[in-house]
């Protein structure tokens, strides 16, 4: 249903509501560090409003008997399939989350050109792509810490201060979600084991001097979950 008189005024408005339905529920995902990401719900909630309003336009321009509707209907689903083949599992972390949402975007201008809503399908496109450009600028800045990995920290004794080198992590800028440790009844070697956060520039090498200094550290790794 049209909320104003005006279709673009309409459009222009309900694209907005959308947009900070999705903005604030990324950024509530991202505070909580899970995969979906800021850009990968702005796209679904542009990209849902699109289909909702086309769905309203094809209903309402029908012309013969039937549900029209039930087109654009199958093509989402079909869709659904293609981009759940997006997605990629690696360890821990999942990739091609936003490319299945770029996907279903592709989906909505699609359907909005094939109804002739072109202002539809301009507007998502013009919002989607400023979507994937400046909000993955900003979510680089606002959450830096993106992938996740196993922090192995092995040191030759028992008799360390495990809160000096939580800091010490901290202090390196990797966002430490859950720790595990062994004890060597044979050798007294301690081994840590961080599940971290990883941001993209880290120095291993200023980790490791810094670590070194908290006790005698043999070894020290970072890898995939």
């Amino acid at each position: 249903m049209y909320v104003f008189e005006n279709f673009y005024v309409d459009c222009l408005v309900k694209l907005a509501a959308s947009f900070l339905c999705g903005l604030f529920l990324g950024i509530e995902r991202k505070r909580r560090f899970h995969s979906v990401g800021i850009r990968t719900l702005v796209l679904i909630s542009i990209s849902s409003m699109a289909m909702g309003m086309i769905s309203y336009i094809m209903a309402e321009k029908s012309a013969v008997p039937g549900d029209p509707t039930r087109i654009a209907a199958g093509v989402v689903t079909g869709i659904g399939f293609i981009g759940g083949g997006a997605f990629i599992h690696q360890g821990m972390n999942i990739r091609g989350i936003t490319s299945a949402a770029v996907i279903w975007a592709a989906c909505a201008m699609g359907l909005a050109c094939g109804i002739g809503a072109y202002f539809i399908a301009g507007t998502t496109l013009v919002t989607s792509i400023l979507c994937l450009v400046l909000l993955g600028i900003a979510e680089g800045h606002m959450f830096p810490a993106e992938k996740t990995k196993i922090l192995t920290l092995v040191y030759a004794s028992g008799n360390i201060k495990i809160s000096e080198i939580e800091k010490a992590v901290s202090a390196a800028r990797l966002v430490r979600q859950d720790m595990n440790m062994e004890h060597s009844l044979k050798t007294e070697e301690l081994t840590l084991r961080f599940i971290v956060k990883i941001p993209k520039n880290y120095s291993l090498e200023q980790l490791t001097a810094t670590l070194k200094q908290l006790g005698d550290l043999k070894l020290i790794s970072i890898a995939e979950g």
